[in-house]
């Protein structure tokens, strides 16, 4: 089904004004609900789309099945790939669409495909395989490396050449809503003494975005730059967690371990890159020039802001951080052409981490470490408490939006409560 998308177009359901899901969004995800086992929807406005009962009901053609949506993850409905995808988005878009009655008129169907938000349990969206994050802000990058390294030299030697990453820990990537226990490991506080063991002392947030991918290439073959978007099938709001002491204690010379194993947290609905086309702008000037396999053309990065907000156990919401991802100095597009280039093989349902995303002044910086500056410049909240890092009985929420044109497309949150260690 080939139609056009339209920022003017409105939907025949009621979607409040500056909802995170209008029409132009449908963003995917898994639910259930006290009735209905997990299966796929769409958000629009304050409900969900159950697209089981449009299956049940023939509104989607071949290559689409019952397992497609009657199944507690995204990953069989991402294996028909891009374009079948799009067209099943597309065929959503035109059915709700307020010029369009072939399923506004179908009540039946209707009352049993719509679910209120409220009444639903969001579940992890992804089966993911493998956990890769990158490190691609350069604001943050420059913050870390002034803070521990020479001021002068603060961006190690590769970094302005190559997208820097390390491979995560996908079995301990959780969905939003779950909380988190204070992770314990070594650490050594004090450099002329031995290193100690207990619960860190200096829990943090990194405020990311990630992106799930199609079935990539057969192991031994790269994606080339110019064709990474067809491997993209949309993004998320990402909270990597990280234990600073002991990161600091553990990663030489192997990078970090146990300082993020323990936790990362996802917002729950996938948002495609067919929604967020849009919202492409320009990305920094990189110099020096990236070598050929890193080189692209066109709009690569996206316009999505972002906000972090600490809520303490008995106050209000305190937003921390107000950032942006167009920020991002290597894109997408870069990371998975790198990622890919030695012949590593992605596969259906990998999820691919930004890194922190920091901006150029102090009120956009992605993580405590930044905000708070090693903990040299503690940030106050408006019950009179102050924030180092993240204490227990803190709520970390990360909220995201592109907005244009009066279109207004949301990431929801991604919300994390902090727990005694055990």
């Amino acid at each position: 089904m080939s139609i056009v998308i339209s920022n003017k177009d409105r939907s025949w359901l009621e979607v409040e004004e500056n909802s995170d899901f209008p029409i132009q969004n449908l963003p995917f995800g898994v639910f259930k609900t006290k009735t209905l086992s997990p299966r796929v929807g769409v958000a629009i406005g304050t409900y969900i789309l159950d697209l089981s009962v449009l299956h049940e009901w023939d509104y989607f053609d071949h290559p689409f099945g019952d397992g497609d949506f009657l199944t507690d993850n995204l990953n069989a409905l991402m294996h028909h790939g891009k374009k079948a995808c799009s067209e099943l988005r597309n065929t959503v878009y035109q059915l709700l669409r307020s010029d369009c009655t072939i399923l506004k008129d179908e009540t039946e169907c209707v009352k049993k495909a719509l679910i209120l938000q409220s009444d639903s349990e969001m579940l992890m969206p992804v089966k993911i395989g493998d956990y890769t994050d990158f490190y691609s802000s350069r604001d943050h990058a420059t913050n870390v490396g002034i803070m521990f390294r020479d001021p002068a030299n603060a961006l190690l030697p590769n970094w302005l050449h190559l997208p820097v990453a390390y491979h995560g820990r996908a079995s301990s990537i959780i969905c939003s809503g779950q909380p988190v226990h204070r992770p314990k490991g070594q650490m050594r506080p004090d450099d002329d003494k031995p290193p100690i063991f207990g619960p860190t002392k200096q829990l943090d947030f990194e405020l990311e975005m990630a992106f799930v991918t199609f079935e990539g290439k057969p192991l031994g073959q790269s994606i080339a730059i110019g064709e990474a978007d067809d491997y993209i099938f949309g993004m998320c709001l990402f909270n990597d967690w990280s234990a600073r002491d002991i990161q600091k204690w553990e990663y030489v010379p192997l990078g970090p371990f146990l300082a993020k194993n323990f936790a990362s947290s996802m917002s729950p609905w996938i948002v495609t890159m067919d929604a967020l086309e849009q919202f492409r702008v320009s990305g920094p000037n990189q110099q020096p020039e990236p070598l050929p396999y890193l080189k692209y053309s066109g709009d690569k990065n996206i316009d999505i802001n972002l906000e972090v907000i600490i809520q303490p156990e008995t106050a209000n919401e305190n937003t921390v951080s107000r950032s942006n991802y167009k920020h991002m100095y290597w894109n997408m597009s870069q990371q998975l052409a790198h990622h890919t280039v030695n012949g590593c093989n992605i596969r259906c349902g990998d999820m691919v981490a930004s890194g922190t995303i920091s901006g150029p002044d102090a009120t956009s910086c992605g993580s405590m470490l930044e905000l708070a500056w090693k903990g040299t410049k503690p940030i106050k909240l408006n019950d009179g408490t102050e924030r180092k890092f993240i204490q227990d009985g803190d709520t970390v929420i990360m909220r995201g939006h592109c907005k244009k044109d009066n279109t207004r497309i949301g990431f929801g949150e991604v919300k994390t409560k902090i727990l005694p260690a055990i």
